[in-house]
Protein backbone atom coordinates (compact mmCIF):
# COMPACT_ATOMS: atom_id res chain seq x y z
CA UNK A 1 0.00 0.00 0.00
CA UNK A 2 1.53 3.21 -0.95
CA UNK A 3 0.56 6.70 1.00
CA UNK A 4 0.52 9.42 -0.83
CA UNK A 5 2.33 12.59 0.82
CA UNK A 6 0.19 15.36 1.40
CA UNK A 7 1.50 18.57 -0.11
CA UNK A 8 3.88 21.16 1.54
CA UNK A 9 2.77 24.59 2.00
CA UNK A 10 5.43 27.08 1.75
CA UNK A 11 5.91 29.32 4.44
CA UNK A 12 5.45 32.56 4.10
CA UNK A 13 6.55 35.66 5.80
CA UNK A 14 3.84 37.56 7.91
CA UNK A 15 4.37 40.18 4.70
CA UNK A 16 3.28 37.58 2.12
CA UNK A 17 0.91 36.31 4.35
CA UNK A 18 -0.72 39.65 4.79
CA UNK A 19 -0.33 41.04 0.88
CA UNK A 20 -1.90 37.28 -0.64
CA UNK A 21 -4.78 37.77 2.23
CA UNK A 22 -5.34 41.30 0.78
CA UNK A 23 -5.02 40.10 -2.74
CA UNK A 24 -7.25 37.74 -2.44
CA UNK A 25 -9.83 39.93 -0.76
CA UNK A 26 -9.82 42.30 -3.21
CA UNK A 27 -10.19 39.77 -6.07
CA UNK A 28 -13.49 38.50 -4.02
CA UNK A 29 -14.91 41.76 -3.12
CA UNK A 30 -14.39 42.33 -7.13
CA UNK A 31 -15.76 39.21 -8.23
CA UNK A 32 -18.82 38.61 -5.49
CA UNK A 33 -19.22 42.00 -3.47
CA UNK A 34 -18.47 43.41 -0.23
CA UNK A 35 -20.38 40.03 1.94
CA UNK A 36 -17.82 37.68 0.40
CA UNK A 37 -14.65 39.75 1.99
CA UNK A 38 -14.88 37.31 4.96
CA UNK A 39 -12.23 35.59 6.99
CA UNK A 40 -13.56 31.79 6.13
CA UNK A 41 -14.02 33.15 2.26
CA UNK A 42 -9.99 34.78 2.19
CA UNK A 43 -8.59 31.42 4.34
CA UNK A 44 -9.83 29.48 1.99
CA UNK A 45 -8.72 31.23 -1.41
CA UNK A 46 -5.20 31.51 0.35
CA UNK A 47 -4.53 27.90 1.52
CA UNK A 48 -4.48 28.95 5.19
CA UNK A 49 -6.24 28.93 8.27
CA UNK A 50 -9.13 31.13 9.89
CA UNK A 51 -6.39 31.48 12.88
CA UNK A 52 -3.50 32.77 10.58
CA UNK A 53 -6.11 35.38 9.35
CA UNK A 54 -7.33 36.38 12.45
CA UNK A 55 -3.41 36.75 13.73
CA UNK A 56 -2.81 39.28 11.11
CA UNK A 57 -5.82 41.12 10.44
CA UNK A 58 -7.58 40.62 14.65
CA UNK A 59 -11.41 40.46 12.37
CA UNK A 60 -13.27 40.22 9.49
CA UNK A 61 -13.39 43.92 10.03
CA UNK A 62 -10.01 44.49 10.75
CA UNK A 63 -9.20 42.38 7.09
CA UNK A 64 -11.95 44.61 5.59
CA UNK A 65 -10.44 48.12 6.81
CA UNK A 66 -7.00 46.73 5.95
CA UNK A 67 -7.86 46.29 2.27
CA UNK A 68 -9.67 49.74 1.79
CA UNK A 69 -6.51 51.15 3.49
CA UNK A 70 -4.44 49.32 0.87
CA UNK A 71 -7.09 50.52 -2.21
CA UNK A 72 -6.71 53.91 -1.19
CA UNK A 73 -3.06 54.28 -0.97
CA UNK A 74 -2.91 52.40 -4.66
CA UNK A 75 -6.05 55.26 -5.72
CA UNK A 76 -4.68 57.99 -4.72
CA UNK A 77 -0.80 57.17 -6.00
CA UNK A 78 -2.40 56.28 -9.39
CA UNK A 79 -4.37 59.65 -9.56
CA UNK A 80 -1.67 62.12 -7.90
CA UNK A 81 0.61 60.14 -11.35
CA UNK A 82 -1.54 61.05 -13.55
CA UNK A 83 -2.60 64.13 -11.89
CA UNK A 84 1.09 64.93 -12.06
CA UNK A 85 1.54 63.94 -15.97
CA UNK A 86 -1.38 65.93 -16.84
CA UNK A 87 0.20 69.02 -15.29
CA UNK A 88 3.38 68.51 -17.27
CA UNK A 89 1.20 67.71 -20.52
CA UNK A 90 1.05 70.16 -23.05
CA UNK A 91 -2.26 69.42 -23.98
CA UNK A 92 -4.14 68.00 -20.49
CA UNK A 93 -7.09 65.51 -20.37
CA UNK A 94 -8.91 65.56 -17.19
CA UNK A 95 -10.51 62.50 -18.76
CA UNK A 96 -7.80 60.06 -16.98
CA UNK A 97 -8.09 61.34 -13.78
CA UNK A 98 -11.97 60.92 -14.30
CA UNK A 99 -11.60 57.79 -15.48
CA UNK A 100 -8.92 56.26 -12.38
CA UNK A 101 -11.97 57.81 -10.27
CA UNK A 102 -14.99 56.45 -11.46
CA UNK A 103 -12.98 52.73 -12.10
CA UNK A 104 -11.91 52.62 -8.22
CA UNK A 105 -14.81 53.01 -6.75
CA UNK A 106 -17.11 50.99 -9.61
CA UNK A 107 -15.20 48.01 -10.95
CA UNK A 108 -12.39 48.44 -8.86
CA UNK A 109 -15.03 47.90 -5.52
CA UNK A 110 -13.81 50.60 -3.35
CA UNK A 111 -17.49 52.41 -3.15
CA UNK A 112 -19.07 49.14 -2.46
CA UNK A 113 -16.90 47.99 -0.19
CA UNK A 114 -17.05 51.46 1.83
CA UNK A 115 -21.06 51.89 1.70
CA UNK A 116 -21.38 47.90 2.93
CA UNK A 117 -18.70 48.71 5.94
CA UNK A 118 -21.38 51.80 6.97
CA UNK A 119 -24.04 50.52 6.43
CA UNK A 120 -22.30 47.42 8.43
CA UNK A 121 -22.23 50.07 11.31
CA UNK A 122 -18.63 50.52 10.87
CA UNK A 123 -18.67 54.52 11.25
CA UNK A 124 -14.94 54.71 10.67
CA UNK A 125 -14.72 52.89 7.63
CA UNK A 126 -14.16 55.77 5.23
CA UNK A 127 -11.19 56.99 7.32
CA UNK A 128 -8.67 55.54 5.03
CA UNK A 129 -9.87 56.68 2.10
CA UNK A 130 -10.57 59.97 3.51
CA UNK A 131 -7.18 60.13 4.73
CA UNK A 132 -5.24 59.00 1.57
CA UNK A 133 -7.74 61.63 0.06
CA UNK A 134 -6.70 64.81 2.32
CA UNK A 135 -3.20 63.86 1.98
CA UNK A 136 -3.23 63.93 -2.10
CA UNK A 137 -4.91 67.15 -1.98
CA UNK A 138 -2.66 68.68 0.09
CA UNK A 139 -0.03 67.09 -2.12
CA UNK A 140 -0.87 68.52 -5.03
CA UNK A 141 -2.59 72.09 -4.00
CA UNK A 142 0.93 73.52 -3.86
CA UNK A 143 1.07 73.57 -7.76
CA UNK A 144 -2.51 74.04 -8.00
CA UNK A 145 -2.92 76.83 -10.74
CA UNK A 146 -6.59 75.94 -11.91
CA UNK A 147 -9.75 79.08 -11.31
CA UNK A 148 -11.74 76.13 -9.14
CA UNK A 149 -10.14 75.05 -5.71
CA UNK A 150 -8.52 71.98 -5.56
CA UNK A 151 -10.35 70.80 -2.22
CA UNK A 152 -13.74 71.38 -4.86
CA UNK A 153 -12.82 69.39 -7.51
CA UNK A 154 -12.19 66.41 -5.27
CA UNK A 155 -15.43 66.76 -3.12
CA UNK A 156 -17.55 66.96 -6.56
CA UNK A 157 -15.25 64.14 -8.38
CA UNK A 158 -15.36 62.16 -5.36
CA UNK A 159 -18.87 62.19 -4.65
CA UNK A 160 -19.54 62.05 -8.29
CA UNK A 161 -17.42 58.87 -8.77
CA UNK A 162 -19.02 56.91 -5.51
CA UNK A 163 -22.85 58.10 -6.18
CA UNK A 164 -22.02 56.44 -9.62
CA UNK A 165 -20.90 53.62 -8.19
CA UNK A 166 -23.59 52.53 -6.13
CA UNK A 167 -26.79 54.16 -8.41
CA UNK A 168 -25.23 55.30 -11.35
CA UNK A 169 -26.65 52.66 -13.86
CA UNK A 170 -30.40 52.19 -12.35
CA UNK A 171 -30.30 56.03 -12.25
CA UNK A 172 -29.23 56.93 -16.29
CA UNK A 173 -31.44 54.05 -17.04
CA UNK A 174 -34.37 55.92 -15.19
CA UNK A 175 -33.43 59.11 -16.70
CA UNK A 176 -33.19 58.03 -20.20
CA UNK A 177 -29.45 58.99 -19.96
CA UNK A 178 -26.42 57.52 -21.41
CA UNK A 179 -24.26 54.78 -18.77
CA UNK A 180 -21.44 56.90 -19.18
CA UNK A 181 -23.17 60.36 -18.60
CA UNK A 182 -21.64 60.98 -14.90
CA UNK A 183 -17.94 60.73 -16.89
CA UNK A 184 -18.87 63.11 -19.18
CA UNK A 185 -20.35 65.64 -16.63
CA UNK A 186 -17.06 64.81 -14.08
CA UNK A 187 -15.02 65.43 -17.14
CA UNK A 188 -16.39 68.68 -18.01
CA UNK A 189 -16.39 70.08 -14.46
CA UNK A 190 -12.61 69.57 -14.48
CA UNK A 191 -12.08 71.13 -18.04
CA UNK A 192 -14.50 74.59 -16.63
CA UNK A 193 -12.21 74.57 -13.56
CA UNK A 194 -9.13 75.12 -15.76
CA UNK A 195 -10.55 78.40 -17.46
Amino acid sequence: MSVTPLPVRRRLSPTESRDAALDAAQTLLVESGPQAVTLKAVSARIGRTHANLLHHFGSAYGLQQALIARMAGFITSTIREAVLRQRASPDPNPGEVVDLAFDAFDTGGAGALASWMILSGNEDALDPILTAIHDLVDDLAADHRDAKPLADETLTLVLMALGDALLGGALARALGVPRERARVLAREMLLQGRT
